[in-house]
């Protein structure tokens, strides 16, 4: 009976690390689309062609019903000529159609 349990634990263990691996990948795969999915917006709302942006995080969102689409979501920092914002993109887990909420603050760059 123990090693019963015992092997079902294990068979947990790797179940939830091949989850994690397969949500990195994930986040990988969309992360250059969400880049420039928020830079590009950057660049017009700060009015800098020379914006360029930085990922400051990133999970993978839990589908919104059943059969859903699962999200991987990104905040993302923008700066460029002095000025620098943050946006949240989220895009489809096929990394098509990133969208960037609006931007949480614009404010002068740290200099």
């Amino acid at each position: 009976m123990a090693n019963g349990s015992v092997m079902k634990g294990i068979g947990a263990a790797a179940l939830v690390l091949a989850c994690a691996a397969q949500q990195q990948r994930e986040l990988q795969q969309s992360q250059e689309a969400a880049t420039v999915t928020a830079v590009r917006r950057g660049q017009f709302e700060l009015g800098c062609p020379t914006a360029t942006g930085q990922v400051l995080s990133r999970t993978m969102l839990e589908p919104v019903g059943w059969g859903g689409t699962e999200r991987a979501e990104y905040t993302i920092g923008v700066s460029g000529c002095g000025k620098q914002t943050t946006y949240v993109v989220v895009c489809p887990e096929n990394a098509s159609g990133c969208v960037a909420a609006g931007a949480r603050n614009n404010a002068p760059a740290p200099q």
